[in-house]
């Protein structure tokens, strides 16, 4: 009897699944989101990087085990082009003077609007440049860490000119090494799943995004088998467990956590630059982990070996 080939959309959802959604002006992040659940049919779903309802472009839409990703998409820095228009007119020279003001890390202060706590903080404007300018009106294009307040931006630049500004329009074009060429409408996905209904899976196997093209853009670890188990059960990575640092990395930043078979097993922050844990033979190197797989998959080794329970995932020992 010929056994019936698995769905290979219930397979990639399973598995866990990016949506690189092209949100239009009008709904909020959180209604694209429910719409994409809806349209994939799963009971849940979750967005990184939020955009206002007046501003369109890339929006990560998660499902499945990618939702524990999220965090991940949220490291990558965020290209956007902006409309600003200025209260006055000025010579373009001293826009693009004012402008490189603004390259490197400035203070922000979040909109009234924003939906998150207003407090002043610090984030780097990675790239400024003024694409034209007509009149009082800017069109910029510029790479930020993700979390900037391009409209506190346009603020700002307007108050250096002396003259106040505000931007009239923003879309996002870029997240990481994702372009905009890469995203989807909502009406094309909804194509696509009525597609899948009719028993054609292409169009929309092709529109979910497997969950490795995120992970493989962080640096990674590769860790022993009984550091992988520990790691599953909640614990930090300790110096002892690691095979390999297959390339650098700063103290501080985010790295994925694999096995020996090359398996995400966790996502954590680096106590140490790579080049330090080159040198470390004791101590905490990674913390502050996020376990990707279920630990019941990993046999406890070291509770094998007599000890009574894992390192935990916060070392007492990690620098403040």
């Amino acid at each position: 009897m010929n056994s019936v080939p698995p769905d290979p959309v219930d397979v990639r959802l399973r598995e866990g699944a990016f949506v690189l959604a092209d949100k239009p002006r009008g709904p909020s992040s959180h209604q694209v989101t429910a719409w994409v659940r809806d349209l994939l049919g799963v009971p849940a779903a979750g967005h990184a990087g939020t955009l206002d309802p007046n501003v369109s472009g890339l929006l990560w839409v998660g499902v499945g085990p990618a939702l524990k990703l999220l965090p991940l998409v949220l490291e990558f820095p965020k290209r956007y082009v902006a409309s600003v228009v200025l209260h006055g007119d000025v010579p373009v020279a001293e826009v693009r003077r004012v402008l490189t003001e603004f390259t490197g890390p400035v203070y922000q202060t979040p909109p009234v609007r924003s939906a998150v706590k207003r407090e002043r903080r610090v984030r780097t404007i990675h790239r400024l440049e003024l694409v034209e300018a007509d009149g009082p009106r800017l069109l910029l294009d510029l790479t930020a860490d993700s979390g900037t307040y391009v409209r506190t931006l346009a603020v700002d630049v307007g108050e250096a000119l002396g003259l106040g500004g505000h931007m009239e329009e923003l879309r996002r074009v870029a997240t990481g090494p994702f372009r905009e060429t890469q995203s989807t409408s909502l009406s094309a996905l909804a194509d696509a799943a009525a597609a899948r209904s009719s028993g054609d899976p292409a169009p929309l196997l092709a529109l979910l995004h497997p969950i490795e093209e995120v992970w493989r853009e962080f640096p990674a670890v590769v860790v022993k088998d009984g550091a992988a188990s520990a790691v599953a059960h909640g614990a930090g990575l300790a110096s002892g467990g690691i095979l390999a640092v297959p390339r650098p990395f700063a103290e501080g930043a985010r790295v994925t956590i694999l096995s020996r078979s090359g398996e995400l097993v966790a996502t954590g922050v680096a106590l140490r630059s790579s080049e330090e844990i080159g040198r470390t033979k004791h101590g905490w190197v990674v913390g502050e982990t996020r376990v990707f797989v279920d630990p019941a998959r990993f046999p406890a080794l070291w509770q094998r070996a007599g000890a009574s329970r894992a390192p935990p995932a916060t070392p007492p020992d990690r620098p403040r």
